[in-house]
């Protein structure tokens, strides 16, 4: 989910503050998201956003598959 730190840089996040916690966000703490620079203000913020995006992907396949008949 996220690139490596050192790829990513702070100027080119889309936000100033941690829609986790609401804080600064910080340069080792960045993640590229649909094309985009989210920061948080940790690695741990960071993370959370990750798994949180994981389950809603997992969830929308899931839906995906039922709608298509392909659970069966």
């Amino acid at each position: 989910m996220h690139a490596a730190a050192s790829e990513l840089s702070i100027t080119d996040a889309v936000n100033e503050t941690c829609p986790w916690s609401g804080k600064p966000i910080a340069a080792d703490s960045l993640t590229l998201y649909n094309g985009a620079v989210v920061g948080f203000c940790n690695p741990e913020c960071r993370d959370k956003f990750a798994k949180a995006i994981l389950a809603f992907e997992a969830g929308l396949q899931a839906r995906r598959v039922t709608n298509a008949g392909l659970d069966q």
